[in-house]
């Protein structure tokens, strides 16, 4: 400390003042010699050590008197503008207290008495047992399209036509069987003169007649074959034409033109729906299955048209749960009225058998952060406290409902967005 004040001495030029006065300080010979000088000496260090100290105690002063002028300037400063509030975050996480809590009005949640509900979204799909395939009846190309994808067909209506060799076999096959059973009928009308005049035995006759009989169910079977086809035996041709089997809507096209099919194999060419009657496949998350159950019916929003309700049966709940996304597929089966298609995003709704009562907050209250939902309850001395809730379904009036978390009476921040802001700053 003193060799500090020292320095500060020597700067401000101290030393030179005194070497002025006292000489003898720089003479040590005669100080030994004289012991004046040497008192002198003495008396001038003494002087030069109190000195620096006054002068080091002066600036110390001085530079706290500057701290308090400008602390006094910053308070005027601040002074001039709103008090700001001042959150205080407590141990637990998710309290907080603010200096002024008048700032945040609070809400008192009241009482919704309903049956408890589960929306789960869905997908119009068609009704499997209402489908019906039609396959190409012969080998070969395509050659002509008379129907696409989405038109309204009726039962027996040209849909495509194929030209294909196997219909040339057919017809090959049905002439040899002709020609085959007019020489057999011709040999057993000879056969039978011949037995009648004695010429040949009965066993020739016989022979003759086995010979036509199977000559003629080769005829039906080659005529039966082209009949498969779709050929007309009267009119032989290489153009196999398909029709279609049932009225309905073509929901499936996998041809085009001049391509190849094979015979009754899929893909098919062509499938026809029922439309009159499709079914809703709805994802219910496991958690969710207690509430659901075969039989009961549920309502059906559509996207497309918010404004229509339409009501269908619970028929089945598959037994295979999703393993990556853990939900179960509920068919519903739901009469169309015209306004659905296939594919179409649908929100179902399965109400429960018991009425609960929940608590209904302002929509504003309730926070949504990071997928959850939650509220700010105040806790007493300014305090509040952050809590999940899970919030239900919107009610008139700008309410929503809460289905856990939150009970009829309890007191809430009527603007949770706000008051999460303030806590962030």
């Amino acid at each position: 400390m003193n060799r500090s004040l020292l320095k500060i001495a020597q700067g401000i030029g101290i030393r030179r003042f005194l070497r002025s006065r006292f000489i003898a300080v720089r003479r040590p010979s005669r100080c030994r010699e004289n012991p004046t000088i040497l008192w002198t000496e003495r008396r001038a260090a003494g002087l030069l050590r109190n000195l620096a100290l006054v002068l080091a105690c002066g600036c110390l002063v001085f530079l706290a008197g500057c701290e308090r002028n400008v602390s006094a300037q910053e308070q005027a400063e601040a002074s001039t503008g709103p008090v700001p509030t001042k959150i205080v975050p407590e141990m637990d996480s998710n309290n907080f207290k603010v200096d002024h809590p008048e700032r945040f009005p609070l809400a008192t949640a009241g009482e919704h008495v309903a049956a408890p509900e589960l929306n789960v979204t869905g997908v119009v799909s068609p009704d499997v047992s209402r489908q019906v395939p039609v396959p190409s009846l012969a080998t070969g190309r395509i050659v002509e399209i008379d129907a696409r994808l989405g038109d309204e067909v009726k039962k027996g209506q040209l849909l495509f036509k194929v030209h294909s060799t196997d219909i040339s076999g057919a017809y090959s096959d049905f002439r040899q069987a002709v020609k085959n059973e007019e020489l057999t009928k011709i040999q057993l009308e000879r056969a039978k003169i011949l037995y009648e005049h004695g010429a040949i035995p009965k066993s020739t006759l016989e022979i003759a007649q086995n010979a036509e009989d199977d000559n003629v169910i080769v005829l039906q079977t080659t005529k039966e074959h082209l009949s498969v086809l779709g050929a007309d035996p009267d009119h032989p041709t290489g153009i196999v034409s398909v029709y279609a089997p049932v009225s309905g809507t073509i929901t499936d096209q996998e041809i085009t033109q001049q391509s190849g099919v094979q015979a009754l194999t899929a893909p098919n060419p062509f499938t026809i729906s029922d439309m009159s009657h499709v079914w809703i496949m709805c994802d219910v998350w496991e958690n969710d299955m207690a509430q659901v159950h075969v039989g009961e019916y549920a309502d059906i929003h559509l996207a497309a048209y918010p404004n229509r309700v339409l009501k269908g049966r619970i028929s089945n709940i598959l037994p295979i749960i999703d393993p990556n996304i853990r939900t179960a597929k509920v068919r519903i089966a739901v009469e169309n009225p015209g306004l659905m298609r296939l594919g179409m995003f649908v929100t179902a709704t399965f109400h429960g058998l018991s009425v609960e009562k929940n608590a209904t907050v302002p929509a504003t209250a309730i926070l949504h952060l990071h997928d959850r939902q939650w509220v700010y309850t105040p806790i007493g001395n300014g305090s509040f406290k952050r809590e999940e809730v899970v919030a239900g379904n919107m009610l008139p009036g700008n309410l929503q409902e809460v289905t856990s978390g939150l009970k009829p009476g309890d007191q809430v921040v009527a603007d949770a967005l706000t008051f999460q802001n303030t806590v962030e700053q």
